[in-house]
């Protein structure tokens, strides 16, 4: 056995949020062998397999959590010219900021407005990963997963990975067994930027009639640069925060039940989206809500508090406990619910004891 299994690891700093018990068994993944290697250990020690990324969306619970836990460090990269596009096909544990760095060098145009964030190429996938006008679906050429139950190695299409806002298959029940080892990504040498987002149209000065030139476009790495500088001024600095991310998800309603918000809230922005079966639906800006309607923007109790830079951001001062987190992000929940009728989600994962928030799989 090649595998090095370590006992009672502690799990904080393997996430961004810094914050976790320890791990029962632990072990850092490079290949799908020592992959099903974690697995065989297991089922020997009867515990279950809980499977971490970069850890920047999730929060782990204090105490043992009775499981193994395995970090996948799957790495290797090949880029694929196919004509008038590259097929990139990366390990799970690479780092994804630097497979977006990478693709901005070489000249591809599709993961640039995903600049800046942190996780692995491993999470992308699982969490449909987006900012700035674009989601990572919209590039994923295919999926190569561990199956946990049969032990083989399979490849899902970008069809059967049924992509969602901040959704896949691997987040729901029917998809738990899967672990992410590689993902292809189709990435295309010439493209049109996409700066339809706020900021991006503030940044580049863009007219009413568009570029007129095709000198005038931001290049790619304008793009890339400008995404980082705009990040950089909404979340904080993961050496200085104890953080996820974005801890709670922007809510989808209907239609429907945003034209009865408008009526109360006039200056409610709201974002179009089509479901797989045309039906129209609104993705609510929730820093917004939080900010305009729940006045909770920069709200603090004990040691957490939202951020005030970006209110959809939690961060914990360095002594916050799991519990204090979830009690905190239930006050902000329920804040919404009461002000709007809307329910909001947590976008994090949680992992400990024998329960799991009905987030997603850990990023």
């Amino acid at each position: 056995m090649s595998l090095r299994i370590q006992e009672h690891i502690s799990l904080k700093e393997f996430t961004t949020m810094k914050i976790g018990g320890t791990a029962r068994f632990f072990a850092v993944v490079t290949s799908a062998d020592e992959l099903a290697e974690a697995l065989a250990v297991a089922h020997e020690k009867k515990c279950r397999l809980v499977v971490l990324g970069g850890g920047s969306n999730t929060l782990v619970s204090e105490g043992t959590i009775d499981a193994f836990v395995v970090k996948i460090a799957i790495r290797g990269t090949m880029w694929k010219d196919e004509g008038t596009s590259v097929l990139v096909i990366a390990g799970a544990g690479e780092n994804w900021d630097g497979l977006v760095a990478e693709a901005v060098l070489r000249g591809l145009w599709g993961v640039e407005n995903l600049s800046g964030i942190p996780g692995t190429v491993g999470a992308t996938p699982i969490q449909n990963i987006g900012a700035y006008g674009t989601e990572v679906q919209e590039v994923i050429e295919w999926v190569e997963v561990f199956d946990t139950k049969t032990g083989k190695i399979e490849q899902f299409t970008k069809e059967a990975c049924g992509f969602s806002y901040r959704d896949s298959i691997f987040k729901r029940p029917e998809g738990k067994a899967f672990v992410v080892t590689r993902v292809a990504f189709r990435l295309q040498k010439n493209g049109t930027p996409n700066l339809a987002y706020k900021d991006l149209k503030e940044r580049f000065k863009i007219p009413d009639s568009g570029f007129k030139n095709k000198d005038d476009k931001p290049s790619l790495t304008d793009i890339r640069n400008a995404i980082i500088e705009i990040r950089s001024k909404k979340f904080p600095d993961l050496k200085e925060f104890g953080t996820a991310g974005s801890f709670f998800k922007n809510p989808i309603i209907s239609s429907e039940r945003f034209s009865e918000l408008k009526k109360t809230y006039p200056d409610l922005p709201g974002f179009e989206l089509r479901t797989s079966n045309l039906e129209l639906r609104i993705k609510v800006p929730l820093a917004w809500v939080l900010d305009n309607i729940c006045g909770l923007k920069g709200f603090e109790k004990g040691n957490v508090k939202l951020f005030e830079k970006q209110p959809i951001v939690l961060v914990q001062n360095g002594s916050a406990s799991s519990e204090e987190i979830e009690a905190f992000a239930k006050e902000i929940i329920a804040s919404v619910k009461t002000k709007t009728g809307i329910d909001v989600e947590w976008e994090v994962a949680f992992i400990g004891g024998n329960k799991r928030h009905p987030a997603s799989s850990a990023g």
